[in-house]
């Protein structure tokens, strides 16, 4: 059903694919010529999103590109620190639209104010500094955008990983909060131009099979091996046609788990009917390729083999046809408690091959939600399979989320809320507390499905530290339904008989009109910003000194470190207005001794910040400097700065949060080392933080928890834009080896250099 070419592609007339021999050499049959290198260069301007790129480019340089994007989009658990970072580098007012919505942070802690006091911070914001406030339970952050942001053509950039409008023909990144500060003082983003793959879709989908069906089955096949990393992905092809508009969101928000940057579809009809359904009809504009087009890989979908999938915990990628666990439901099953057991380091006892009853997995939980299952067309469907059905009286429970108050209102009108509590189905507002943790957690050893975005470790709730463990397998709301119908147990869509019946969608604008606060372009200077207990600056942070002396604080040798991981969701979320409470935090589902270590670290730089004689306040740091000095005489505590680093092997997979970064710069650290990085946005929100991406080569590891590695002249490396780094692991005899950095950009360089991007910006 997917199927990767191990060669580039020529796309001719929106249609016809021919590969690429290697030599830039492809007979192109359809208009008789041989393609040379030369050609190729030229055809690679025929994709969509070189068109898009290029009319968003300020660099003038058609390979180093510095985009400035047309709008900005942020939620609750991002929003507060971007504007204190802006604010704190000069902040004036919002260049463009910037809409704060409010679907993370929506529910507040029992006795506290927290949460709540974000929300009036977002729309004091937003009167101030001219932005779209989005209160809470309105819409999630995506879907908002999609009705009320998204424009062919156009790009948007947000601070949430699954920041993708695609399929409307918007091409969208989500990335840290550095990057949405850049675009508020008028700088831009920095990168490549990125490599295009197209998906090529073909034939249409079996009825029963949903978006996340789709999804589910190209992030199988192309996740492992990094085949679309930080790439663009183009959905071309004649199967696109046959997807309804709702259907084509559902597979474009998923994209994000690819590890792509970003996507573009082809646009037609159906998305100019969206439009106009959504009042905005000045917004389409007919995209495809041109005649000729030039592809770096292609990811082939035929879309009627694609069968009902499911994500098994805990990644998107660990992905099966639902048929294939009903015929070997004990082995799947298996096999992933052998995962699980090195995942959660055996911190809990975790096992799924007690939900077999007679061969036949039974689920506990199921919900709907979000960006991604939440949708109008998803809800119908659903509703369709459960009409004149019940979830039952057992263990298992169902609750669904319209994503936005337009979809509910429709809903409602039309009947289908009706249908799911008559099923047994509770409703909920929007929010996207089941994606990362805040929602509908299970009990322990719960097994939930669910049409929502990720399956992490932890992203249903639980805690491994406290004895307590769940884990989630996504699926298509249409299969969610159908097991939903046999109370539970593990059934795909295609297996139970249905008519859809495909109502049609009326969007009604004065739900929005009502309660929505659109400033934009208007601010309102004299504004206060209500600045609730809990919200706090980020705290001073020194630029980089001549050399560094960084100490191993933590060690990870899982093959991917998502950021959750890095910094938990979920019950963190009231304290991300908060760099220190937050940071406490950081680490503590894969390495609780992190926050303790980095501290101690922290603390020795304070006392040299201060002037003090380090070695006399913690007299163990004496032999250390004394092996350092004998080799480099000149080295002392004016010129050294002292941090923590990590090592992972591949971390910042998942979330765009940049408190992934921000929190353990915030506790001291200076540095992360890795074989690789996961997608661009961590390394990104390392560099805005002041922090080194360091690598080392894969296989290599010369150093340990507990050693102190000394960078002598770093400061003058990075200046010179060095790759190779010299390094000397203290704690064995000054053994020397090589860190690699790869390339950076001047203002990467410059913000490494001032310690973080306030101070950059500050200078």
């Amino acid at each position: 059903m997917v199927r990767l070419w191990n060669t580039g592609a020529y796309l001719q007339n929106s249609s016809v694919l021919t590969p690429d021999n290697g030599d830039g050499r492809a007979k192109l049959s359809a208009q008789g010529f041989a393609a040379d290198e030369a050609a190729r260069e030229e055809a690679r301007k025929g994709t969509m999103a070189y068109q898009i790129l290029m009319a968003h480019n300020q660099s003038g340089n058609e390979e180093n590109l510095q985009i400035r994007f047309d709008k900005l989009t942020s939620h609750d658990i991002t929003f507060v620190g971007i504007i204190q970072t802006a604010r704190a580098s000069g902040l004036t007012e919002f260049p463009v639209p910037y809409v704060l919505t409010n679907c993370h942070n929506s529910l507040c802690a029992v006795g506290g104010t927290i949460n709540e006091d974000d929300h009036m911070f977002g729309l004091s914001c937003a009167r101030k500094y001219g932005g779209i406030y989005v209160p809470p339970h309105m819409a999630v952050i995506h879907q908002f955008a999609r009705e009320m942001l998204a424009g062919c053509g156009e790009m948007i950039l947000g601070s949430d990983s699954h920041t993708r409008y695609g399929a409307l023909g918007t091409m969208a990144i989500g990335e840290g909060g550095p990057e949405l500060v850049k675009q508020l003082l008028k700088r831009t983003y920095d990168i490549r131009r990125p490599q295009v793959v197209a998906v090529y879709l073909t034939g249409a989908p079996q009825k029963g099979v949903g978006p996340q069906d789709i999804a589910l089955a190209i992030i199988g096949a192309v996740f492992k091996s990094g085949y679309v990393n930080n790439k663009v992905l183009e959905f071309v092809g004649p199967g696109v046609a046959n997807l309804s508009v709702d259907m084509r969101i559902g597979v474009d928000v998923m994209t994000t788990e690819t590890t792509c940057l970003s996507s573009i579809w082809t646009t037609d009809g159906a998305v100019k009917d969206f439009y106009a359904i959504h009042g905005r009809p000045e917004s389409y504009k007919e995209l495809a390729p041109a005649s000729c087009a030039y592809y770096d890989g292609v990811v082939e979908v035929a879309l009627d083999q694609v069968k009902p999938m499911i994500a098994m915990p805990f990644h998107p990628s660990n992905t099966y046809t639902i048929e294939e666990v009903n015929a070997n439901a004990a082995d799947i099953l298996r096999e992933v408690e052998k995962a699980a057991e090195k995942t959660l380091g055996g911190q809990v006892k975790f096992c799924l091959t007690d939900k077999l009853k007679n061969g036949r997995l039974f689920v506990d939980q199921g919900v709907i939600a979000g960006c991604a299952g939440g949708g109008y067309e998803n809800l119908c469907d659903a509703a369709d399979i459960l009409r004149g059905r019940d979830i039952g009286d057992g263990a298992f429970s169902l609750s669904v989320y319209p994503a936005s108050q337009p979809v509910m209102m429709q809903l409602v009108k039309n009947g289908v809320m009706a249908d799911f509590i008559a099923a047994g189905a509770t409703v909920r507002t929007a929010f996207c507390g089941p994606c990362f943790g805040a929602g509908d957690v299970p009990c322990n050893n719960g097994f939930s499905i669910r049409h929502s975005t990720r399956n992490f470790p932890n992203r249903e709730g639980s805690k491994p530290g406290n004895g307590q463990i769940a884990s989630v397998a996504l699926m298509d709301a249409r299969s969610i339904a159908a097991t939903a119908a046999n109370h539970g147990m593990l059934t795909a869509a295609t297996d139970v008989d249905v008519t859809f019946t495909k109502p049609a969608y009326f969007f009604d604008k004065t739900i929005y009109e009502k309660r929505v606060y659109n400033g934009a372009g208007h601010p309102i200077p004299e504004e206060e910003l209500r600045l609730g207990p809990n919200i706090k600056d980020w705290p001073a942070m020194v630029s980089l000194t001549e050399n560094l002396l960084l100490k191993v604080v933590s060690e990870i040798h899982d093959p991917v470190t998502t950021t959750d991981e890095l910094i938990p969701s979920g019950e963190t979320s009231s304290y991300r207005s908060n760099p220190l409470g937050l940071a406490e935090f950081t680490l503590s589902r894969r390495d609780p001794a992190y926050v303790g270590e980095a501290k101690a670290v922290q603390a020795m730089e304070k006392v040299r910040e201060s002037g003090e004689h380090l070695c006399h306040v913690y007299p163990d740091m004496k032999p250390v400097m004394g092996q350092v000095k004998e080799l480099f005489p000149d080295v002392c505590m004016k010129n050294t700065g002292i941090g923590s680093t990590i090592f992972a092997v591949k971390p910042g997979d998942g979330s765009a949060r940049e408190q992934a970064a921000s929190c353990q710069k915030v506790l001291g650290g200076w540095a992360n080392i890795a074989n690789e990085y996961a997608t661009k946005r961590y390394r990104s929100n390392l560099i805005n933080w002041g922090m080194l991406p360091l690598r080392i080569k894969e296989g290599e590891l010369p150093f340990s928890k507990g050693d102190f590695l000394f960078l002598p002249d770093i400061r003058k490396a990075v200046e010179e834009g060095r790759s190779e780094l010299r390094a000397f692991v203290v704690s064995r005899d000054m053994k020397e080896i090589t860190l690699l950095l790869d390339s950076l950009t001047e203002d990467e360089k410059k913000i490494i250099l001032a310690g973080c991007l306030i101070n950059f910006y500050k200078g």
